[in-house]
């Protein structure tokens, strides 16, 4: 397992900008509508280890499905960094977009897990 870091992250014009403190162990695709078509690799992350440090009013809403999920993506360029929800547990979290950190990351893609969304 490896150490946490303090990630920075942002949409594509940088008007919605993140912190996050993880490791990037345990990433996940998802086959879901939503997900296959925007292709993001995902880290979840307990909420009080997320920071939003600006572009809460760039921040648009998007649910589906359940509805359970708050989509959030950036209302000038489009680009989804985050969403929030509940974890399996209960406890509020957030789903990171690990292709928005900055600076870019190396993804081994044969290690991600892939989660089966569509059957939801």
């Amino acid at each position: 397992m490896t150490d946490a870091t303090r990630y920075h992250g942002q949409c594509h014009c940088g008007a919605v900008r993140f912190t996050a403190v993880t490791d990037l162990e345990g990433l996940m695709d998802c086959n879901c509508s939503h997900c296959r078509r925007v292709g993001w690799v995902m880290k979840p992350v307990p909420a009080e280890q997320f920071t939003l440090e600006a572009g809460a009013d760039k921040l648009v809403e998007y649910r589906f499905n359940t509805n359970r999920i708050q989509h959030l993506f950036c209302g000038v360029c489009g680009i989804g960094a985050f969403a929030n929800g509940t974890g399996p547990n209960g406890a509020k979290m957030v789903m990171l977009n690990v292709n928005c950190l900055e600076p870019a990351i190396t993804i081994d893609r044969n290690a991600i897990t892939h989660w089966d969304g569509a059957s939801m």
